[in-house]
């Protein structure tokens, strides 16, 4: 793997960044979200695979893709890409509040309303909402929600032969000419997507407020395997904030561990911890060092640069005393 400088920090609008379409998705809306982009050229694919496949094969510097929802848990076709088909990096995390919204052509009422498209995780997250407001209406599934939109809004025959709504992003309404008839009409309203960004290689330099993601893989299923790997962490005192198992596809019963945990490969700890990972176990495939999301990232990321500042003075005040040879 070659180890460039990562795209993002080349100027944004010579980026192109591949994402999942069509237009007017959630992912869409979280990459527009994100001030970094601003300018990029946007890309929509028609499936998750064609967006990693085009980052590796160079036809986008970056892939945009949803990771982890806070319903449905991780995106598995997702993960198992990026740990047994692609060799990438993740550059980046963007974490978006998921509100879903009902829409209609302009001039259909909710009352008039027969059917409700969308993707069945979509209509399924919005069962209160249907079953008081819309309790006779017929679910048509679409492939995404702005799929149920962008149908919608361009006049598909068998979504508008009868009154029609679509549950989609708020985006997507303005994309393809539609009325949101009601707003949030989720069942759980803190409801969040975790999205990433990916490229062929590079690495982001250590901001202070950072994760890493990781794969480990067994020598051999024993009692303590795990406990083994977990005591790494726990000897550090890094605080690991996602653990699932995965089927290697390799037999029945062989798993390998996903493991997310605070920090960067830069910092001196993270480093000896994944050393002594790679020594004991068959694999560790390193997924990426990035900046954390959040809301209380910019000021973490503050207070560490003004530390480090604050330590770099210090340090020039103490060699300033020192003699002359």
């Amino acid at each position: 793997m070659a180890h460039d400088a990562p795209p993002e920090l080349s100027d944004a609008q010579s980026v192109r960044i591949g994402f999942l379409g069509p237009e007017g998705t959630f992912t869409e809306e979280a990459l527009l979200s994100e001030p970094v982009y601003a300018g990029a050229d946007i890309t929509p694919f028609g499936s998750l695979v064609d967006v990693l496949e085009s980052v590796r094969q160079g036809t986008v510097d970056l892939g945009f893709i949803p990771l982890e929802n806070a319903i449905e848990g991780t995106v598995r076709d997702i993960i198992d890409s990026l740990v047994f088909d692609f060799d990438l990096r993740i550059q980046r995390e963007v974490v978006l509040d998921i509100h879903l919204h009902l829409m209609a052509a302009p001039g259909i009422a909710l009352s008039q309303v027969e059917r409700v498209a969308s993707i069945p995780v979509a209509t399924a997250q919005c069962r209160k909402f249907l079953t008081s407001q819309l309790p006779d209406a017929e679910l048509v599934a679409t492939n995404s929600t702005a799929d149920a939109a962008r149908l919608l809004g361009q006049g598909d025959l068998f979504l508008t032969e009868r009154p029609t709504a679509a549950i989609a992003p708020k985006l997507a309404a303005s994309l393809y000419g539609l009325e949101i008839l009601a707003e949030r009409v989720e069942d759980h309203p803190d409801n969040q997507t975790r999205f990433i960004t990916v490229a062929r290689s590079g690495i982001p330099a250590p901001t202070g407020h950072d994760r890493t993601s990781i794969a480990c893989f067994q020598s051999a299923d024993h009692p303590g395997s795990l406990y083994s790997i977990l005591g790494h962490f726990a000897a550090r005192n890094i605080n690991l904030s996602k653990l699932e198992s995965r089927p290697t596809k390799q037999a029945l019963g062989d798993y390998c561990f996903i493991i997310d945990f605070e920090g960067h490969v830069a910092d001196a700890m993270v480093a000896d911890c994944l050393r002594d990972l790679h020594a004991e176990l068959a694999g560790v495939k390193f997924l990426g060092s990035y900046p954390a999301s959040g809301a209380a990232g910019p000021a973490i990321r503050a207070e560490v640069d003004k530390a480090q500042r604050d330590a770099g003075a210090w340090l020039d005040g103490l060699r300033a005393e020192i003699a002359p040879g």
